[in-house]
């Protein structure tokens, strides 16, 4: 069972493999910020993996991560999995 992890100010969380990383934040009321839903479209619920990984982008995040120049290490947790230990962060928790 892959371990969600966290910089600062939240606990680990422990999820399923394969479980949306945007919903899952979410259902654990931790702050994702957002303006679509999670459709894939605002890219404003960007990541920071700090260690771990994710797998790679679908086709709706390579074309946000292209349109939006996305930086290295960022990910639009809306259109992610957890398939692995995870540490994050983001700039607004």
């Amino acid at each position: 069972m892959p371990r969600i992890s966290f910089v600062k100010n939240h606990k680990p969380i422990d999820v399923e493999v394969g479980e949306n990383l945007m919903a899952t934040l979410r259902e654990h009321d931790i702050p994702v910020a957002s303006s679509c839903g999670g459709e894939g479209i605002c890219n404003k619920c960007l990541i920071q993996v700090i260690e771990g990984e994710l797998p790679v982008p679908n086709q709706r995040e390579e074309q946000l991560q292209q349109r939006n120049k996305t930086p290295d290490g960022y990910r639009a947790s809306c259109q992610c999995e957890v398939v692995e230990d995870i540490t994050i962060d983001t700039p607004y928790w």
